[in-house]
């Protein structure tokens, strides 16, 4: 009998150390939060309300708008390369172009650098995305995926489905608009979530990518709408440099693919077939046109992120969950007579950033200067985690829950290494601090002679001899927000510029994004560093 009393106390005792480590677990799971990540493809802040930009009272984004004013509205959120592919490596992995081995549209994403969804993992969360993926390898890093081939499809579109098949002919297809679907398909996904878990989801629209493919019910959007329109479009004498618009404007048609019929192969008069009209005439209407092409998609958007957040609401998980918006980059919406993205200037590098967390103040704004490597390592934060050492974006947690931040960057980093492909954009890099951006367009491809080669089909549309040449760009952002005078070769601001090559040449090092690896670009950086202008 006694032996059988211990023995008795023996699995009480078992069963009530069982029943704290069961609680010390649910207690852990009530303290993570659930977390959504939500990334359209090319939304720019300009077509953001909350952002107030000229085109804040044509009111795109009401469901957007009312996440900023209960959550938290970042100002300064920049990428460190504008172009799809290198934007969500970053985001992904937390690190810097050359760190990941992602510089441009042609590279894959490692499948042992997708860190963010494996290190949440690690955290005890379910992991998905949902959408657009366009990092090339399989996201075997998540629990579950369906995410679209390379682009995908505006309309009836084909997704990569975990459980499908094989990677990449696990294809499924369904009828209808991307943006619909691809919430109905994160609204399937958590109503069939594992709920013995907290979930991290990357909810990822291809809108409003072009050709701005919208659903047929926003035709009537906009439609009797004039659109405002940037000064920029039309004048801008004091704008660019030699590398952007040749000596003496000579190489003005064929840098940047434009809204006018400036440039000479790719622009908005052209392809809407409106080349007989007076050029600003044909100017304006093109630009309506892009614009209203564009909003219908940011519409589309922003109502399904309405039905999201309903049914958050519905099922009891709004309060434990945190959201973030944003968009994989910016986009050019006509300023500088620009399209698409590519680009240093601020509408191009920055990014929209809104963050709902729950039990935090809502209104709050943020002038922090973040870029997307942050991402991951602020995330990881949130979740309980601590950001691994192998990231190089710095964790902006604290300021989410609003405590002090002592120490942060001074400058962020830029480069873009697609030279003269596709939209035809210099290759440059740069910095930006809270004040001033200092471009530096060293106009060559990374991939010297043969191996080269087939990025530069753009040479039999341009004549020989008219290759950009290499200039420096310094913008005064506060003097000058819409960066419509280039001040590099004023006498007033050149202890600025020295100021500011000295921190670029240090960022290049301290982030491993120097070129000692394309020695003919760093012939070219050395013998350009000191140019007058």
């Amino acid at each position: 009998m006694h032996y059988v009393n211990h023995l008795r106390r023996f699995f009480l005792l078992l069963g009530c150390l069982g029943l704290i480590s069961l609680i010390s677990l649910d207690s852990t799971f009530a303290q993570q939060p659930n977390i959504i990540y939500i990334m359209s493809d090319d939304h720019t802040t300009q077509a953001i309300g909350a952002y107030g930009s000229r085109l804040a009272g044509l009111d795109p984004t009401p469901n957007l708008d009312d996440l900023a004013e209960g959550g938290m509205l970042f100002h300064q959120v920049f990428c460190v390369n504008s172009i799809c592919t290198p934007s969500r490596a970053s985001i992904l992995s937390g690190q810097y172009p050359q760190t990941n081995g992602v510089l441009d549209l042609d590279h894959h994403l490692p499948i042992a650098k997708q860190h963010l969804p494996r290190e949440l993992s690690a955290l005890g969360y379910s992991t998905a995305i949902i959408g657009k993926w366009h990092l090339k390898n399989e996201p075997q890093a998540f629990d579950h995926y369906e995410v679209l081939p390379v682009q995908g499809k505006y309309f009836d579109p084909k997704f990569r489905k975990k459980g499908a098949g094989d990677w990449p002919k696990n294809l499924v297809q369904y009828e209808g608009h991307s943006t619909d679907i691809i919430t109905d398909l994160t609204l399937e996904y958590l109503e069939n979530r594992d709920t013995t878990k907290p979930f991290f989801l990357m909810h990822h629209y291809k809108a409003p990518h072009d050709d701005f493919e919208f659903a047929p019910r926003y035709e009537d959007y906009l439609a009797e709408t004039e659109i405002p329109e940037p000064a920029s479009l039309y004048n801008q004498p004091y704008f660019g440099s030699e590398a952007t618009r040749g000596a003496n404007d000579s190489l003005h048609q064929y840098i940047g693919t434009s809204v006018s019929n400036r440039h000479f192969r790719r622009n908005y008069v052209k392809m809407y077939e409106l080349e007989d009209l007076p050029a600003d005439e044909a100017t304006h209407i093109s630009y309506q046109t892009y614009l209203k092409r564009y909003l219908r998609c940011v519409k589309g958007v922003d109502d399904n992120l309405g039905r999201l957040f309903d049914y958050l609401k519905k099922e009891g998980l709004w309060d434990n969950t945190i959201i973030v918006y944003t968009g994989d980059q910016g986009m050019m919406l006509g300023e500088h007579d620009l399209q698409d993205k590519r680009w240093m200037y601020e509408e191009s590098m920055r990014m929209p950033f809104i963050m709902h967390v729950p039990g935090e103040e809502a209104g709050r704004h943020s002038a922090r200067l973040i870029n997307n490597t942050d991402f991951a390592p602020t995330l990881i934060e949130l979740a309980g985690g601590k950001a691994p050492e192998y990231m190089q974006g710095m964790s902006f947690a604290k300021e989410v829950r609003g405590e002090e931040i002592t120490e942060w960057r001074t400058a962020t980093y830029y480069r873009y290494w697609m030279h003269m492909i596709h939209h035809e954009v210099p290759a440059h890099f740069g910095i930006r601090t809270d004040r001033y951006k200092l471009i530096f367009y060293y106009s060559s491809h990374y991939l010297e002679g043969d191996a080269g080669k087939d990025f530069y089909w753009w040479k039999q549309y341009t004549p020989v001899g008219n290759i950009p040449p290499a200039a420096w760009e310094l913008y005064d952002l506060e003097l000058d927000p819409q960066e419509l005078h280039n001040r590099y070769a004023d006498p007033a601001y050149q202890e600025i510029v020295a100021e500011l090559k000295a921190e670029l040449k240090q960022l290049r090092e301290d982030l491993n994004e120097t070129d000692e690896a394309y020695p003919a670009i760093q012939r070219i950086v050395e013998s350009h560093w000191n140019d007058p202008r």
